[in-house]
């Protein structure tokens, strides 16, 4: 029995079936093309060969036969390999319909030639057994109709086609080679339609096509494509050309994409994502370095826009990246690098020589003539280029200054990334064991930026850096067997070295954020003493700090407490160093104030304050002369006095001897190691420039009044409220009425009076009323008691209205003292005339108790009622239950049901939603509310309640008549038992009904 090896057929046996398709078969050559069911067919196409629906029928029907053959066709006799080998054409049925339908489809091409609809079924069915069965793919969406390069790329990548199953290349050769000779006739015949260039170059795409069709013979074939069709038709070929060039990668790639990239460099991006990952051949990272480095520059210039949407500094890190990533192939090593750097320095120095030449006069004509120089590159519309760069040009094999670009490109440019660039550079030398250069990139970096975060980004790599060779030295170290004694020796040395250099850099970690911080702002007071901090009690390096900051920072755009430097780096020398312990260098403090008094400060007050801890620093040592000659010095007042003191276009010093603050020092020192005279002296001074305010004025006073000088104190009040107004000079006012007052008593009374009345004349109703008190209580004490009536009978008329209730309160008080009750009744009537309603119902019952008092009780009761239209019963209680006790104790029946027709029309008046709510404002806030009340109840029992009577009716059901004589009252069981009755129940029997 044979074994499955040898019934395997062999390769000679397969191949035995083809050429099909070539020659081109016909009867003559191939007798079984044609059946007896085919001469009535064959006699019609004869009849009528230039009738296409003829011969499109005659193909239609040859198509449908094969198809309705292939369903009930059994397996080919071959086994599972030989059929993949074969493919379409497995079956003889397949072989000879294929033989068929290219008979009928080449006789009808010879009659219409030109046919595109004829030539494209064909094809399509030469594809069909040749490659085999077209995948049809779904699509979600529309594609645009002309979309960018980048986008029709990833599109075109997913609708490539693919197909099931496909001929041999080895076995098929033939065939292929028939179906590629089939294009190129259809190409003669019909060359400007992309439709069939697509379809032909979709062969290439397929994975069994031969190799000697799909590399040279493809590559030859886009380019004929796109010699062939209009520009306007090139991009759905380039799409194809593009994406079957990173098929094949290494060198077909590069050329295919460098023609493009001349075209249109919007995919520059992937190139170099292709150049970095390429598919069968080594990376080319300095050919995609400069790229990036193009990309990065013109996009920086605006000439470039990404179509991922990176920005310049996006695309500089990309270059950065690359970099890092391919340092030995990308970038030049130290001993280039300096000498690229020399040579750029030189050249840039004669570029400066020869701009400083003079320039080329204008011609008279209006014309610049170019006559001499380089050529200059122009756009097509004649905008000048950039030059010629050969770090960008990838044709150029020289590698890049990686420290240059970053310069120039990075750091000087993308400021606020200089943390990353930085970094970038230093890892780009380490990457080339360049580890001396790399640590000083790491120095220049930590010395050069300006932010807490790039300094951070810095100080990070390094310390990171710094770790990894500490460990890599230890590491070695612990394979002590591979190295010699003396090796191992010089690798703790090593280690030793790079273990101190690691703490010294954690150590200068706290000065080196200080020096970032005074980099940004070298202006900033604050950092600069926070940096004197830092040196702890090193007395040199602290004093040199101080003298480096002063003459860095510029006073007019230093930050707040510059003058506190100068002070601090007196008391400096003042006290002897930070310690203490140097001797006290009081000349070398006097110098530094000396120097700080002629400093622009931006406020005055700051220069005043130094000049003040000057001569405090003279006190403290006991020299009151030098102290007083300092303040002389300070307060020098220059002859154009006109200044104005909030004129910043003028210096400090103009300004300085406006300065209250100075002033007030001055003063102060006088008063404890000078004269009277002296004192005396400098408040007038303060006075004539018109500077002093009223606690001056105050002071002043006090100062004569101490000294026993009265009237030139009085004089001085007098001169401050001429210089200020209300309400600034009634404390003045006030303090000197008093004082007068207490002074001179009723000796002088007349002129106290005047006193009064000139205060009182310009005071605003507010603050009179201590006045009005003070002037009355004067004429009570030392003048008439009908003047002081009069004075508070004008003060209730003058005072503002929140203070009219006290002071009528103060007249009744004072009338009902000095000339009995009756002569209140007029200040009573003329209170509720004047008063507001809310302090009505109290007035109303002082005035009735007051004629209660006096027996009137019916002018009581008017009183009274007057007051209740005031006075809401649910918000003013108090009231009504003095009413109702007074009714108690002096009225009647009729009298009582007055009060309680009155409180009924009053809570019915004040029956309002804004009321009930101020109402269960004010009981909720003084607990009156009951027990009941606050229990919950249903929806049915709240809503009831809500529409029920206003509290205050007395309820028909409730009334109880009152025991009569002789009879038991009920037993306290009984009594329990009865609800509480109302307080404003009208008792009324029978009789009276």
């Amino acid at each position: 029995m044979p074994t499955a090896v040898s019934q395997l057929p062999s390769e000679q046996s397969l191949k035995a079936h083809f050429p099909l398709t070539f020659p081109i078969p016909s009867p003559v050559t191939h007798p079984d093309l044609l059946t007896v069911k085919d001469l009535h067919r064959e006699e019609d196409l004869l009849r009528n060969p230039t009738s296409f629906r003829s011969w499109w029928s005659a193909i239609n029907t040859t198509r449908e036969a094969f198809i309705a053959l292939q369903k009930i066709e059994p397996p080919p006799d071959l086994p599972a390999e030989g059929i993949a080998l074969l493919g379409p054409l497995a079956s003889p049925l397949a072989r000879i319909s294929l033989q068929r339908l290219t008979y009928l489809y080449e006789a009808a091409l010879v009659q219409f030639a030109g046919s595109f609809k004829l030539w494209k079924s064909y094809l399509n069915l030469r594809m069909s057994f040749v490659l085999g069965k077209l995948v049809v793919k779904k699509r979600a969406g529309g594609k645009k109709k002309f979309p960018e390069m980048k986008d029709a790329l990833e599109e075109e990548h997913d609708d490539l086609e693919e197909w099931e199953g496909g001929l041999d290349p080895v076995i098929g050769w033939e065939e292929w080679k028939s179906l590629v000779a089939t294009f190129e006739r259809a190409l003669m015949w019909l060359p400007r339609l992309p439709r069939l260039w697509l379809m032909y170059l979709s062969i290439f795409f397929h994975p069994k096509c031969p190799p000697l069709l799909s590399h040279t013979h493809a590559r030859h074939t886009f380019d004929r494509a796109l010699r062939t069709l209009p520009p306007s038709l090139h991009s759905r070929i380039w799409v194809r050309y593009l994406l079957w060039a990173e098929g094949k990668g290494g060198a077909t790639t590069v050329h295919v994409y460098r023609r493009y990239l001349a075209v249109d460099p919007s995919v520059t991006e992937r190139f170099t994502t292709l150049l970095l990952t390429p598919v069968n051949s080594s990376p080319r990272p300095l050919e995609a370095a400069k790229l990036l480095l193009s990309l990065a520059r013109k996009a920086a210039r605006g000439e470039y826009t990404s179509p991922e949407g990176k920005s310049p500094y996006q695309l500089l890190e990309a270059w950065i990246e690359v970099v890092e990533k391919f340092a030995d192939e990308v970038g030049l090593d130290v001993e280039e690098t300096i000498e690229s750097n020399e040579a750029i320095a030189l050249a840039e120095e004669n570029a400066a020589e020869n701009a400083s030449e003079a320039a080329e006069p204008a011609s008279t004509n209006g014309k610049l003539i170019r006559m001499a120089g380089p050529a200059i590159t122009v756009t097509s519309d004649g905008q000048t280029t950039h030059p010629y760069d050969e770090d960008e040009d990838p044709l150029i094999p020289r590698k890049l200054n990686v420290e240059k670009i970053i310069h120039k490109d990075g750091l000087a440019i993308y400021k606020d990334q200089a943390g990353r660039l930085w970094t970038g550079l230093a890892t780009y030398w380490i990457k080339r064991a360049e580890f001396d250069r790399a640590k000083e990139t790491f120095e220049n970096g930590l010395k050069s930026v300006l932010t807490i975060r790039d300094f951070t980004q810095i100080f990070d790599a390094y310390a990171e850096f710094g770790e990894s060779l500490i460990s890599a030295l230890m590491s070695s170290l612990e394979n002590e067997d591979d190295e010699s004694e003396e090796e191992a020796a010089e690798t703790e040395r090593e280690l030793d070295a790079k273990i101190a250099e690691f703490e010294d850099l954690t150590d200068r970690r706290p000065f080196l954020v200080n020096d970032v911080l005074i980099r940004r702002n070298p202006n900033d007071v604050q950092e600069w003493e926070k940096r004197i901090a830092l040196w702890g009690e090193d007395d040199e390096k602290v004093a040199a700090t101080y003298t480096k900051a002063l003459d860095t920072i510029n006073p007019r755009k230093a930050t707040a407490n510059l003058h506190r430097l100068y002070i601090n780096f007196a008391k400096f020398y003042e006290e002897g160093g930070v310690t203490g312990q140097a001797e006290e260098d009081l000349d070398s403090a006097r110098k530094i104030f000396e120097k700080a008094t002629k400093v622009n400060f931006k406020l005055v007050e700051d220069l005043a304050e130094v000049w003040c801890e000057w001569s405090e620093m003279e006190i403290r040592h006991e020299n009151y002369d030098d102290a007083i000659r300092v303040m002389q010095r300070a307060t020098a007042i220059p002859r154009n006095v006109k200044i104005n003191y909030h004129d910043h276009a003028l210096s400090a010093q103009t300004r300085l001897f406006k300065s209250l603050k100075l002033w007030s020092f001055y003063v102060d020192l006088e008063e404890s190691i000078g004269t009277v005279e002296s004192t005396k002296n400098v408040y007038d001074k303060i006075l004539e420039l018109r500077i002093a305010n009223a606690q001056i004025i105050v002071n002043y006073a006090a100062f004569l009044e101490e000294n026993k000088y009265f009237e030139e104190s009085f004089k001085i009040y007098e001169r401050g409220v001429e210089l200020f107004t209300f309400p600034i000079s009634f404390e003045i006012w006030n303090i000197y009425l008093s004082k007068f007052v207490k002074r001179y008593g009723g000796s002088k009374l007349e002129r106290a009076r005047d006193l009064f009345e000139q205060a009182l004349e310009k005071c605003p109703p507010k603050p009179c009323k201590p006045l009005f008190l003070m002037y009355a209580k004067l004429e009570e004490e030392y003048g008439l008691a009908k003047r002081s009536m009069n004075i508070l009978d004008r003060a209730t008329k003058v005072v503002a209205d929140q203070d009219k209730f006290d002071m009528f309160t103060i007249y009744i008080a004072k009338a009902a003292e000095n000339y009995g009750l009756p002569a209140t009744r007029p200040i009573y009537e003329r209170a509720l005339e004047v008063l507001p309603d809310r302090q009505t119902a109290d007035i109303c019952l002082r005035f009735a108790a007051m004629e209660r008092k006096l027996g009137e009780i019916d002018r009581a009761r008017a009183i009274i009622a007057h007051a209740s239209q005031f006075c809401d019963p649910r918000v003013h209680p108090e009231f009504w239950a003095h009413w109702h006790s007074f009714e108690l104790d002096t009225g009647s029946e009729d009298t009582f049901k007055e009060m309680l027709r009155i409180k009924r029309s009053v809570q019915a008046q004040f029956n309002t939603e804004a009321s009930y709510l101020a109402a269960e404002a004010t009981a909720a806030k003084q607990g009156t509310r009951n027990a009941q009340e606050d229990e919950p109840q249903d929806a049915m029992a709240a809503a009831e309640k809500q529409v029920g009577g206003v509290k205050g009716f007395v309820a028909a059901t409730t009334t109880r008549l009152p025991p009569v004589d002789g009879e038991e009252a009920p037993a306290a069981e009984e009594s329990a038992a009865v609800p509480a009755a109302n307080v404003d129940e009208i008792q009324i029997s029978d009789d009276e009904l």
